[in-house]
């Protein structure tokens, strides 16, 4: 698939990983075929835990200074949103410490993250009744869509600082989201755009085999492995 063809436009040339990822799609790689686990449980099936934070991108890591970082929330909203950071960071701010997992099978617990939680930035906004999902997008071209169920979960939140320093490029910074209980491909790094919309719109990995939703303890790896695809808002 070439880059003006490609729903999220604009993005780096395909490179080895996202070749490699999309092969695991198409072999199921990984899936365990256990029987769905409870969230009660930390650790998903098919998962292994991490002590470092493994980087994982499309070849392209974005350099945003901070006086030039923007972030717009728009669509089915009642009030567009537009911050710099500076406005973004006088807005409420909330300390998250929880698990991420991803889906190439690293999990890693007791993540501390500063920013502001999606349901204060939904306050600000407040989506109208049409909106049912968010599209997110980012600087250096990756899509991904969650429902607005899933962006609205009380642990969500846009990360600006992890484990008390600003987040670094590489993970994502100056901003990325963090949606615990989905797999970490939904949480966009270096967001840039945050679109309320009705009808639904895979993003990057979704049109590239994997699952349009992502919820770890179902093992919603890829897109053909059943489970819950719209919990609804």
């Amino acid at each position: 698939m070439s880059a003006s063809d490609d729903p999220a436009g604009g993005l780096p040339p395909d490179t080895k990983l996202t070749t490699t990822k999309q092969r695991w799609a198409e072999e199921r790689k990984f899936i365990t075929g256990r029987p769905a686990r409870p969230e009660s449980e930390r650790l998903p099936p098919g998962q292994h835990l991490v002590r470092d934070w493994p980087v994982l991108d499309l070849g392209l890591q974005p350099e945003v200074p901070l006086h030039r970082w923007m972030l717009d929330a728009d669509g089915a909203v009642e009030t567009r949103g537009h911050w710099t950071f500076e406005t973004f960071k006088a807005l409420p701010q909330s300390t998250v410490v929880t698990d991420i997992h991803c889906v190439t099978t690293w999990s890693r617990y007791d993540n501390r993250f500063d920013g502001v939680l999606t349901t204060d930035l939904l306050d600000a906004v407040r989506p109208t009744a049409d909106a049912r999902h968010v599209i997110l997008h980012s600087y250096d071209g990756y899509t991904t869509n969650v429902t607005l169920k899933d962006f609205a979960a009380a642990d969500a939140l846009l990360a600006h600082t992890f484990d008390g320093k600003p987040l670094t490029t590489a993970h994502g910074g100056p901003v990325r989201l963090i949606i615990p209980h989905l797999y970490l491909w939904k949480s966009a790094k270096w967001v840039s755009r945050i679109q309320f919309v009705g009808d639904d719109h895979p993003g990057f990995w979704e049109v590239r085999g994997y699952h349009n939703r992502g919820d770890p303890w179902q093992e919603q790896r890829y897109s053909d492995d059943g489970g819950d695809e719209d919990p609804g808002i």
